[in-house]
């Protein structure tokens, strides 16, 4: 079977779906909304929160530090909106000491290395690399240095680029995400049945579906198809400022999407055709047996 251990879940074929909140950078820089939306998520029955971390300097070429642009504190340059959208080591103690508490995983996108090394300190279940970074080696193998699992997403990315990544990186405590990184992504871009492909290509590995659409359907069409955990944008309100919250789902619809991706666990069975004693009523009532031959 192919499994991975998540600090004391295990995510893979014949586990429940692992549900992901991503919160990314949706709290815009506010410690206040950021914990709302982790409340939120424990709330509605996820199993994990993610975060986006970013060292502003490292991963924002320098000929755009000083472009100006409107934001939600007043215009300032790019790298001054970019710190702005950070949460601060205090700001991860009290997030890390809450979801500890409430028994909630919780864990970040790190975009560069020495944000690795802030995650480390907090000693998350595991890592993520988005689509951008799968062909940063460099980065991938820091996380992989941590000696904690990692999970790739494959958005923008080529088949060959996909194993490429894998065979750099090692199979060992590993999950693929299938995704499509266009925020909305339209319904006829999410190529669901790529799921499929990557369990036929990866059996070893638990395969995933990172979702930017903006309804709910294709992330239960995802867990039929085999999804072995799932991850969606969760925001306060979809209209509030922030390149992500368009694709994201807001708190009453996340509630429902945790809901129902249960109710497609349990109605997807074993496969192995029963009578159940639920039937033998009606079939007593209403099955007319005709003896062959006579």
């Amino acid at each position: 079977m192919a499994t991975v251990s998540i600090g004391k879940r295990m995510i893979g074929d014949g586990e429940p779906v692992y549900i992901i909140a991503e919160i990314g950078i949706n709290h815009n820089g506010s410690l206040k909304k950021a914990m709302k939306l982790v409340k939120s998520a424990r709330n509605a029955g996820c199993d994990c929160v993610k975060f986006q971390k970013r060292t502003p300097e490292l991963c924002v070429p320098k000929d755009q530090w000083n472009i100006e642009r409107d934001t939600p504190w007043g215009r300032m340059s790019y790298i001054e909106y970019r710190h702005k959208v950070e949460l601060s080591v205090s700001d991860y103690e009290q997030i890390d000491e809450y979801c500890r508490k409430k028994g909630i995983d919780w864990t970040a996108s790190c975009w560069d290395e020495e944000s690795v090394d802030f995650i480390n300190a907090f000693d998350v279940p595991f890592y993520k690399a988005a689509s951008a970074s799968l062909t940063d080696i460099p980065l991938l193998r820091k996380k992989r240095s941590t000696g904690k699992p990692l999970m790739i997403s494959t958005g923008m990315s080529t088949e060959e680029e996909i194993v490429n990544a894998v065979e750099l990186i090692g199979r060992e405590n590993l999950m693929i995400a299938h995704s499509t990184s266009t925020y909305p992504c339209k319904p006829e871009e999410l190529n669901l049945r790529m799921i499929s492909t990557l369990k036929k290509m990866f059996p070893e590995m638990p395969i995933g579906y990172s979702g930017h659409e903006t309804g709910l359907s294709p992330t239960l069409a995802a867990v039929a198809l085999g999804a072995t955990f799932v991850e969606r944008h969760i925001t306060l309100d979809r209209a509030m400022w922030g390149t992500d919250q368009a694709a994201s789902v807001e708190v009453s619809g996340f509630r429902r999407l945790v809901e129902n991706i249960r109710d497609v666990e349990d109605s997807l069975g074993d496969g192995v055709k029963k009578v159940y004693d639920s039937e033998l009523g009606p079939r007593q009532k209403l099955r007319r047996v005709i003896e062959i031959g006579k």
